[in-house]
C-alpha cells in the first residue's frame, strides 16, 4: 500500500484544532497502534441500514487489516452486502478510526500466508494460532480484508489530529 496523505480534517468551531500542520501526526506512529493492538473494534451497515458493531481479532498487515470468521456472521454478511466498514482501536484518548472496505479473500500459505499467521501470534496465549495455510482454500477460511480509504487519529486531542487519505 502507498503511504496515505495527511491534512487536517474538518470539525465544528470551538474545538480547538489547530489552523497549521503543526503536531500533525505521521502514518507510521498510528500504523505502530494498528499492528500492536489485539482488540478492534468493526462497525458494518446492516441490510435495513442499522448500525452494527463488534469486537474483533485481527492483524494489521501490509497496510491492510485482516481478520477472519464464519461468513455467516452478522458483520461478513453485512459486508458482503455493502463492503463499508469502519475500523476503531479500543482507545478513546488515543484514538485510530480506519474506514475502508471490507472483502472476503484468500491468500497462499507462502508469503502473505506466513506473514499473517506470524501478525496472529499475538493471540497465541488467548489460544489462536492460525497456520500459513489457513487461508488458502477455496473458501479462504473466513479470511477477510479491510483495505483503508480514510483513517483519523490522534494522541493529545485537539492539537494532533490528523486525517490520513489514500
Amino acid at each position: 500500500m502507498p503511504s496515505p496523505t495527511r491534512d487536517r480534517p474538518r470539525l465544528p468551531d470551538g474545538y480547538g484544532l489547530p489552523d497549521d500542520e503543526e503536531g500533525m501526526l505521521d502514518w507510521h506512529a498510528v500504523e505502530e497502534r494498528l499492528v500492536a493492538s489485539k482488540h478492534y473494534w468493526l462497525a458494518s451497515v446492516r441490510p435495513d441500514g442499522r448500525p452494527h458493531s463488534i469486537p474483533r481479532w485481527g492483524v494489521w498487515v501490509d497496510g491492510r487489516f485482516w481478520y477472519d470468521g464464519a461468513p455467516t456472521t452478522r458483520h461478513a454478511r453485512n459486508a458482503e452486502r455493502n463492503p463499508a466498514v469502519t475500523l476503531t482501536l479500543e482507545d478513546g484518548r488515543e484514538a485510530v478510526i480506519v474506514e475502508g472496505e471490507s472483502h472476503a479473500t484468500r491468500v497462499p500459505a507462502e508469503g502473505l500466508g506466513a506473514r499473517i499467521s506470524a501478525a496472529f501470534e499475538k493471540y497465541a496465549d488467548d489460544g489462536y494460532a492460525p497456520g500459513p495455510d489457513s487461508w488458502s482454500g477455496d473458501d479462504g477460511g473466513g479470511l477477510r480484508v479491510i483495505t483503508p480509504a480514510k483513517a483519523m487519529a490522534w494522541f493529545e486531542f485537539p492539537k494532533d489530529v490528523t486525517r490520513f487519505r489514500w
